[in-house]
């Protein structure tokens, strides 16, 4: 009986030591494979002219704009800046001020 205990301890320490084992190989394997990745040509960053600035706009708010999309999402070009339209902004202002009147009450609710 004890020795079935021991023998059944010495299987679950050896599954345990492989499959440490293997795990420890996959680490050592996307180690390497990710450093090989870092050595590889760096990303060359395109120059041309600079896109026609509005006017109103900053170049400081122009120069943070463009650091800010490379180091998000790599090299690209920002086409075109303008001031924002609040079109949208009014037609939700509207609807929300339409919901919140006394006396409103949605269709689908019930008074109880």
């Amino acid at each position: 009986m004890l020795t079935a205990a021991i023998i059944k301890s010495l299987q679950v320490y050896g599954i345990a030591i492989v499959v440490s084992l293997i795990v420890a190989v996959l680490i050592k394997v996307l180690v390497s494979v990710t450093a090989r990745m870092e050595k590889s040509k760096p990303v060359e960053v395109p120059t041309g002219t600079v896109c026609p600035v509005l006017l109103g706009v900053p170049e400081e708010d122009i120069a943070a704009l463009s650091a800010a999309i490379f180091a998000a999402i790599g090299p690209h070009r920002i086409l075109h800046i303008s001031q924002p339209s609040h079109g949208w902004a009014i037609g939700g202002r509207a609807a929300q001020h339409s919901s919140h009147t006394p006396g409103h009450h949605a269709p689908a609710r019930s008074n109880r």
